[in-house]
């Protein structure tokens, strides 16, 4: 109706702002503006004003625009960077950019609707899922020793003075991965994973045992004597090294015979009296077990898996002995 009139003497003529006026346009009727001037055009009543953002406001945002095309970073985290207002930047998307602002909702209203949020992506609010800097500060110097020492959690928030609570669900919110490593599990974290009830060996339980293993690799010997030198409760170490070094777990206390089998260097000197009187002499196995504190069945399992030849001469022993009492008699 008032096609003749710019947007500023409509306005007064209406008692309103025209700044107010076409700022409402650009939002809400973002039609209207160049409608308007294209009808104006062909009127020729057109007042060759430049309308829309100026080069120099455009050239201002340049830099911002293209951050908030391509990144994930907030409008405040943009405009401190290129150095511009936060509002006047808003503004100027809302005017001039729509189709990106459209673009950054339909994107947040993906992350919204996604059941598990991931570090480093764009969340509902718009911002990236990630700690903030001020928290990343106060637990950086534990993060470091927790990737670098086999120290204890709480040894860790003792000496960094901050709750062990606090840590625990710092580094499983947002370095799960870390966990995971230091309790002895590869790959990659899964959701709905329970740490307690998984095989692990966590990395201070295995700097504990690291020295007393060291020294049974170079000097195989029994697993009692090594836990003893080393301060270690000999059945938890003996347990810990079946579920964690097995092979080096059945070496320990092990020898060798002349035949290449192995047997447990225990056992080796509890029956080796047994064995030479049995293999020496014509007394039966189970007088020499009763008179040496033996029990029968053991000893006499353990000579025929470990000591075959030393029934084959008891038995030669047995038969030169009934040939020397038919002599005899004879």
């Amino acid at each position: 109706e008032d096609i003749e009139l710019n947007v500023s003497q409509i306005a007064r003529k209406h008692g309103v702002e025209g700044t107010g006026l076409t700022n409402f346009m650009r939002i809400h009727e973002p039609e209207v503006i160049p409608w308007r001037e294209k009808v104006r055009h062909w009127l020729g009543i057109n007042d060759n004003t430049h309308r829309g953002a100026t080069p120099a406001c455009t050239k201002q945002y340049a830099e911002a625009v293209e951050l908030y095309k391509k990144t994930d970073m907030t409008i405040p985290e943009i405009a401190g960077a290129c150095h511009v207002s936060p509002s006047g930047f808003k503004q100027h998307l809302r005017f001039y950019h729509k189709n990106i602002l459209e673009q950054k909702r339909k994107k947040r209203s993906e992350a919204q609707a996604r059941p598990e949020k991931k570090r480093g992506e764009l969340s509902g609010n718009g911002r990236t899922y990630k700690p903030s800097l001020r928290t990343e500060d106060k637990y950086a110097k534990a993060l470091s020793l927790y990737k670098d020492t086999a120290l204890t959690l709480k040894e860790i928030a003792e000496r960094t003075h901050v709750t062990a609570e606090g840590l625990r669900s710092y580094l499983h919110k947002w370095h799960i991965d870390l966990v995971r490593e230091r309790a002895g599990l590869s790959g990659k974290a899964e959701g709905g994973l329970d740490l307690r009830k998984s095989k692990k060996r966590m990395k201070t339980v295995a700097a504990k045992y690291e020295k007393a293993i060291g020294s049974l690799r170079k000097h195989p010997r029994p697993i009692a004597h090594a836990a003893k030198e080393f301060g270690l409760h000999p059945e938890t170490f003996r347990e810990y090294l079946h579920k964690h070094e097995p092979e080096l777990a059945n070496r320990q206390g092990m020898v060798q015979t002349s035949e290449g089998k192995r047997m447990s260097r225990q056992s080796k000197e509890k029956y080796a009296e047994a064995i030479r009187l049995y293999g020496t002499t014509t007394e039966t196995l189970k007088d020499i077990a009763t008179r040496l504190g033996l029990t029968y069945n053991s000893i006499g399992g353990y000579i025929r898996r470990n000591h075959p030849e030393v029934i084959n001469a008891h038995s030669t022993l047995l038969i030169e002995k009934d040939e020397k009492s038919v002599i005899t008699s004879k």
